[in-house]
């Protein structure tokens, strides 16, 4: 009883150093990890993480103990259920991710075990005698005889994902030496700073954020223009607006002032302008000539100055 003790207070301080030192969780599902599985995700996370597990009860009641000092913690309670774990971190959320659900194990289909995943049997050559033809038909498998073996003729589906594997499924996969389904670590919840989300959201591009804050902002700025309530979002283009009206009075009539002026001479003369602007293109090439001829005659002059001769010569 008092080593029991000790173990738990021991678990408490353990979690509670954790909790100090790192602003971010992962509450991981460990169903089906294998305890050399789980040496291997905790040789991985070695500098990035650290792996914590228990049982639920002590875990609940290890997080309520400090509710005063980090209430925000309670936001975890509701997850902590079934088969789970923690992987504490303060490195990048999507890295220790990956690193976490890249170690996994393949595993043949056991009965009763719930499918992840739906698993189908491919068409070819069993190498399987005819005398278990009536397996196949007992599943509903079409096959065929093909020099003295059975040939399943075409794929077919014998498990569907989030259902129990039946026995003659199980039975059938072993015997095709088929290891359909794959174990390891998988992420169920992540608190990072006060908030607890899903896995999901890491996926999340930074474009893709862009470019929702900047649909809201093209929303509400149209929203703004269409009922003439003025926002941040929409008084830059309710000043161009208007703007341009003021152009387009100043136009209609007599009505002159500094920004329109320069329009009205390039609709009372066009030519000039053009004229204007054709020898700034063609005066470029010049420039650039003459900046070209400029630094051969300054590397003509250096090297006169030298006389063939460095300074260390």
């Amino acid at each position: 009883m008092g080593g029991t003790r000790a173990e738990k207070e021991a678990y408490f301080v353990k979690l509670k150093e954790l909790i100090n030192r790192y602003p971010s969780v992962f509450i991981v599902n460990v169903d089906n990890v294998g305890s050399n599985q789980m040496h291997q995700i905790r040789v991985s996370l070695r500098g990035k993480g650290v792996v914590l597990m228990g049982k639920n009860t002590m875990v609940r009641r290890a997080v309520r103990t400090m509710l005063s000092e980090f209430p925000q913690y309670e936001r975890i309670l509701p997850h902590v259920k079934g088969n789970i774990g923690f992987v504490f971190t303060g490195s990048d959320l999507k890295e220790v991710r990956e690193l976490i659900v890249a170690n996994k194990v393949a595993a043949p289909a056991r009965a009763g075990a719930l499918a992840p995943k739906d698993v189908y049997v491919p068409a070819g050559n069993t190498g399987m005698e005819p005398g278990k033809t009536s397996f196949f038909q007992a599943l509903g498998i079409p096959t065929k005889i093909a020099r003295g073996t059975i040939e399943i003729v075409s794929d077919i589906q014998v498990v569907f994902a989030g259902t129990r594997v039946g026995s003659s499924e199980a039975t059938l996969l072993n015997m095709l030496n088929i290891s359909p389904f794959t174990y390891g670590m998988t992420v169920v919840q992540i608190y990072d700073s006060g908030n607890v989300f899903e896995p999901s959201v890491l996926d999340i591009e930074e474009k893709d954020l862009l470019d929702r804050f900047f649909s809201g902002i093209k929303t509400i700025a149209s929203i703004s223009l269409a009922i003439k309530y003025p926002t941040l979002a929409s008084i830059t283009h309710s000043l161009v607006n208007s703007y341009k009206n003021l152009l387009a009075v100043g136009l209609a009539t007599e009505y002159s002032f500094e920004g329109v002026e320069k329009i009205k001479e390039y609709l009372a003369n066009p030519e000039a302008f053009a004229v204007a602007a054709a020898p700034e293109a063609s005066s470029a090439p010049a420039a650039a000539a003459a900046v070209e001829e400029t630094k051969e005659e300054e590397k003509a002059e250096e090297s006169d100055e030298d006389m063939g001769f460095g300074l260390f010569d």
